[in-house]
């Protein structure tokens, strides 16, 4: 319920309202609009390589070799939002926060971003679509990518002052999502509310178990 509802105080109780989708608690780091049909891929580590992996130390000589270290890790960079564009992929949703310079080639590449994600959002996401989070730095990085949610639209939205992603997904499942926007003078009146909903919720859960056995 946490991930399927969202209050926004300062507006009248019946401006609240019950929408398709799922609204993400974040703003877009990058922002590039798509028609129709898109892939959105799931990460849950940064994209920008490391120069080594954790407890190997780094020895470099020179100035030069660093930044000749940092130019590969540019190039492998962009080389992997690249290969992101070629799959298709339009939307990347990332419970981390991803480098700048990879916010730099999605928008020059045309995906969307939405980093830092709730792990209950990703949770939410993985079960609607029935996709896991991608590893992009395995074996074969270059390796067609499957592990794509479709959705059939991606867009900023406003609640209040607050900025928003409000995204479709095509669900694999019986469970078709849709998000409550719950209004209220107050933040309050919004917990009461979305309490009093909740508690609702369970007891129709407890009640529909009852007659199905």
């Amino acid at each position: 319920f946490g991930a399927l509802h969202a209050a926004v105080p300062g507006l009248p109780l019946a401006s609240s309202t019950v929408l398709p989708g799922i609204v993400l608690s974040r703003d877009f780091a990058a922002y590039c609009p798509a028609e129709g049909e898109l892939r959105a891929l799931l990460v849950t580590e940064p994209l920008r390589p490391v120069l080594t992996a954790p407890g190997v130390e780094f020895v470099v000589d020179s100035e030069g070799q660093y930044q000749a270290s940092l130019r590969w890790v540019t190039r492998r960079t962009e080389a992997l939002v690249k290969h992101l564009q070629s799959n298709n992929v339009k939307l990347l949703l990332s419970s981390t926060k991803q480098d700048e310079v990879v916010i730099y080639y999605a928008k020059l590449y045309g995906v969307s971003v939405v980093e830092c994600l709730l792990s209950e959002e990703m949770a939410l996401i993985s079960e609607i679509t029935g996709v896991s989070p991608y590893a992009p730095f395995g074996d074969n990085m270059y390796r067609e990518i499957t592990e794509t949610a479709v959705a059939s639209f991606c867009r900023p939205m406003l609640l209040g002052s607050k900025r928003c992603v409000h995204v479709g997904f095509t669900s694999v499942c019986a469970f078709q999502p849709h998000c409550l926007i719950l209004c209220g003078p107050v933040d309050g009146v919004n917990e009461q509310h979305a309490a009093a909903l909740q508690e609702a919720f369970t007891m129709l859960q407890q009640l529909f178990k009852t007659v199905d056995q």
